[in-house]
């Protein structure tokens, strides 16, 4: 299973890198910012972000929803590990670098997610 995280943004997109940075629940990483071309995005925004990209905005509510979701999976602590590996330094092999090494550390922490979630989960009738 793989989710977005939700980030605030703390400082506005460089428009040469479509990079900007954000804060995930205390941890301040750069993302791609190209999947938000269409969105008017700004410092104080929320949006989700997976793999070091920038997928929507979202309302402060939302966030606040999602972020009490993953507390309640026991997984704030795995959302920012995953925000801590993004790498981005603004050239076009490193977004692309980054995004395949976050594609496999997500993929061995997704399964992990998964194990824990189903070792809470309640069989069903």
């Amino acid at each position: 299973m793989c989710l977005a995280i939700p980030a605030r943004l703390h400082e506005a997109m460089d428009p040469m890198t479509r990079l900007a940075v954000v804060d995930v629940m205390g941890v301040r990483r750069r993302v791609n910012m190209d999947l938000l071309r269409q969105e008017r995005v700004e410092v104080g925004d929320w949006v989700l972000v997976h793999v070091g990209f920038a997928m929507s905005k979202i309302s402060a509510e939302h966030a606040a929803e999602q972020i009490r979701v993953l507390e309640a999976l026991g997984e704030v602590e795995g959302a920012r590990e995953e925000a801590a590996g993004y790498q981005f330094d603004g050239s076009p092999s490193s977004r692309v670098e980054s995004a395949a090494n976050g594609n496999q550390a997500t993929s061995a922490r997704s399964a992990t997610s998964v194990n824990s979630i189903e070792a809470r989960m309640e069989p069903r009738a």
